[in-house]
């Protein structure tokens, strides 16, 4: 690893996506082999670039000084979801072959959603991973507000 590699700016921020893991070289794997980022640091913490990010993986854990009160865990089956990668492709349906032949599972086919087409699959952990390509959003349709 060269240290241009890793996550640290030399000025101003740099945005990466923390997960919390069961299993740190399972979801290296996945995130290396299936989803194509590039291996930084194997572990402790893992770090991946995965296109122009940064994902960050480590087992969970209790409460520590600087986090009082928060554990950290991998969600569990039927957790409601508050947040999740969206991984925007130039190529949508390239992108769902290409990675469901790696084993990625999705939830359904791409969908067209007037404003882009869109899936999802989960990581190995049950993270949920939005694949969208930008379609209508490009010519001005935009996705429907949220009804009222």
């Amino acid at each position: 690893m060269s240290l241009s590699d890793f996550p640290a700016p030399d000025e101003g921020i740099l945005l990466s996506f923390f997960l919390t893991v069961g299993d740190v070289s399972r979801s290296r794997a996945f995130y290396r082999d299936v989803i194509g980022g590039r291996v930084v640091l194997e572990g402790n913490p893992c770090t991946l670039r995965v296109a122009n990010s940064w994902l960050i993986m480590n087992p969970g854990g209790a409460p520590t000084p600087d986090k009082p009160a928060t554990t950290l865990r991998p969600p569990e089956p039927g957790d409601p979801v508050s947040c999740f990668l969206n991984i925007r492709v130039a190529d949508i349906w390239s992108v769902y072959r290409e990675w469901s032949e790696k084993g990625a599972e999705f939830l359904t086919p791409p969908l067209d959603r007037e404003a882009e087409l869109r899936c999802y699959l989960r990581d190995p952990d049950g993270y949920l991973i939005e694949v969208g390509q930008a379609t209508g959003m490009l010519r001005g349709r935009f996705a429907d507000p949220p009804p009222t």
